[in-house]
């Protein structure tokens, strides 16, 4: 069940990931930049009780983790959840539209990160209304994007560090408080007025969700990893572990040492939990950690949003000028244009919370087809032996995805299909000037074999 796959399925790609690189490389993945904007609506949602949403968020996220954890060990040279579908449905329309899923969640990540950049973390330092700031910080990561690859992930690893030992730092300052004799236990109980535990259990994981999203872009350097039937299953389950740890850790601290009404809504909630400690961290050295976590967060997703429509048009499936890159840089110029231009626009249309659930909206399209897939897949056999998970598993996920879809509101709903439907438009817009071309070039040749037979 662990074993590599056979020798003669060897990879053209070196397998330089050690169990230790994949870990904190699916954990920088999931951990981060969510929950520093995101805890003040969960304290909106559940009051005291934000961490029982977290805690089934991280169930959820489990669930679909041990599907990815079979197909990835037994594709893993697959490359993610669109191929996965194509194995499973054989319908290309299928697998496009698990694609583009990603690739929507991704920019929809960014602009609400971009908004939780604008608010009271910035303004620590500088009140700029989110309308210009926004647009602004995500022009400001295009042109970061746009400079090269090598750049960006260099930053990506300072930023990560930063923002991990931002949690760590406000987990350490609520627990010296609180030994300091500070806090209130009873606050872990608490729910908002008129809400009860089932309402704000589940309405409060539709946003924790957003948190724990992530794990499936390891899916893609499956090929690089050494011993990937052992390796990739305990890295993915350990980390989403480690990660629903802190995020409790994080909700607890935050209960104990602020009142949940005074949190609900907050821009700046882990900067509000640091001050309630009353330990003088000065709100500015937060501020600066705050918005480095959440930059980093969104540079990630604009530079895997902007690849995937590189690649999709690579591919035929989005508009062929897509493919256009710098001419020094050899970065993809044009989708980082584009799909910066429909983050900005969904930072003038929609707020924090909106945009995170329909992140979440978009990205249980693709959980439900990894679900359904690897219990289609059952009967595709493969010569090296591989996880497997229980059938009841995937199952279950299914079940936990239909909840979290029918949690949904019809704004949301109207945010998703529309841009799937865009995404629909382009591909077959895509197909037709593709077929198109094709044409013209057949009768351009059979006019050119005429005039030579003449």
């Amino acid at each position: 069940m662990t074993t590599d796959a056979p020798a003669g399925q060897r990879s053209r790609l070196k397998k330089g990931i050690t169990p230790a690189l994949l870990f904190l490389f699916i954990l920088g993945d999931v951990l981060g930049a969510g929950v520093y904007a995101l805890v003040g609506v969960l304290a909106e949602e559940a009051g005291g009780m934000m961490w029982v949403p977290l805690l089934l968020a991280m169930v959820m996220a489990l669930l679909t983790a041990s599907s990815y954890a079979e197909l990835v060990t037994k594709y893993p040279k697959a490359g993610g959840a669109a191929v996965f579908a194509r194995r499973a449905f054989g319908r290309p329309l299928i697998s496009f539209l698990v694609g583009f899923s990603m690739l929507a969640a991704g920019v929809t990540s960014a602009a609400g990160l971009a908004i939780a950049f604008s608010g009271d973390y910035l303004a620590t330092f500088v009140d700029i209304p989110t309308a210009l700031a926004a647009p602004v910080f995500l022009a400001l990561l295009a042109l970061l994007n746009a400079r090269g690859i090598k750049e960006s992930v260099r930053s990506n690893v300072v930023m990560t560090v930063i923002e991990v030992s931002g949690l760590v730092l406000v987990i350490v300052l609520g627990a010296v408080a609180v030994g300091a004799g500070q806090g209130d236990a009873g606050r872990l109980t608490e729910l908002p007025d008129g809400v009860g535990l089932g309402a704000a259990a589940l309405g409060g994981a539709l946003i924790a969700f957003y948190s724990f999203v992530g794990f499936e872009v390891s899916a893609n350097v499956a090929e690089e990893v050494h011993d990937v039937n052992r390796v990739y299953p305990r890295a993915l389950f350990g980390a989403l572990a480690v990660a629903g740890a802190v995020y409790v850790l994080i909700a607890v601290v935050a209960a104990l040492v602020i009142d949940p009404q005074d949190l609900a809504g907050s821009t700046s909630p882990l900067l509000d939990v640091v001050g309630a400690t009353g330990i003088g961290l000065p709100d500015w050295a937060f501020s600066a950690i705050a918005l480095v976590a959440v930059a980093n967060g969104a540079l990630l997703t604009m530079i895997m949003s902007s690849r995937m429509a590189y690649g999709m048009a690579d591919e035929g499936l989005l508009p062929h000028p897509l493919t256009k890159v710098l001419p020094n840089r050899r970065t993809p110029w044009l989708a980082i244009v584009l799909t910066t231009l429909l983050a900005v626009a969904l930072t003038l249309v929609g707020d924090l919370a909106m945009l995170a659930e329909t992140v979440v909206l978009l990205l249980l399209f693709v959980f439900l087809s990894t679900n359904v897939a690897v219990l289609v897949l059952r009967k595709d056999r493969v010569e090296h032996a591989h996880y497997r998970t229980p059938v009841v598993l995937p199952v279950l996920a299914v079940v936990s995805c239909v909840v979290l879809l029918a949690q949904q509101s019809l704004e949301v709903w109207a945010y998703g299909l529309g841009m799937l439907l865009l995404g629909v438009v382009l591909h077959l817009f895509t197909r037709r000037t593709s077929h198109a071309r094709v044409m013209r070039a057949e009768h351009a040749e059979e006019r050119a074999a005429a005039l030579r037979s003449r």
